[in-house]
């Protein structure tokens, strides 16, 4: 290249230059909200261009809004009673045993754990009789439906499918 033809192209970049600078001070004239608001444009433009929503969050917090709504509703037409504290629950073979019976492992426990030196089995009877008074909770509840109409069923339901299945395709996305 000549010194003429290098000249023109240094002037040149030295416009270009100029020109960058310049931009740089406007924007950083503009306030905060005008480059939020440009910057938002611009992730918009792309977002349409790519052909691609760009909203994954929004969507999943969606779903998540359909299935809460769903399953509030589910658990809203839900009656639970209990038999838990009205004699006995427990059958073995023709047996009955009392409530009251179900804290002896837990109390046999508590009482290991201060006369053994080891106290594993003490461990393991206080386990065993936490287990067992939460069978004895649990076979004591009784779940039935209340009465209502189709589209009050099918309402609920449908909400929690679409929810769940709109937070799972975000969770499982191939990005």
């Amino acid at each position: 290249m000549s010194d003429v033809q290098k000249n023109g192209v240094d002037s040149e970049l030295e416009k270009l230059y100029d020109e960058i600078e310049k931009n740089r001070a406007a924007e950083s004239k503009k306030t905060r909200p005008e480059r939020q608001a440009k910057e938002l444009m611009n992730g918009i433009e792309d977002s349409a261009r790519s052909g691609k929503d760009g909203n994954e969050l929004l969507r999943f917090f969606g779903g998540l809004l359909l299935f809460g709504a769903g399953m509030f509703m589910i658990f809203q037409n839900l009656i639970v009673t209990s038999s838990w504290g009205t004699g006995s629950i427990f059958r073995i073979g023709g047996f009955n045993i009392p409530n009251g019976t179900i804290m002896i492992p837990l109390l046999l426990g508590i009482a290991l754990l201060f006369l053994c030196d080891r106290k594993l089995w003490g461990w393991l009877f206080i386990a065993v009789g936490f287990v067992i008074i939460i069978a004895a909770i649990l076979m004591s509840v009784s779940i039935a439906w209340r009465t209502s109409n189709g589209w009050v069923f099918f309402t609920m339901f449908a909400l929690t499918i679409a929810g769940g299945a709109m937070m799972l395709r975000e969770l499982f996305r191939s990005k």
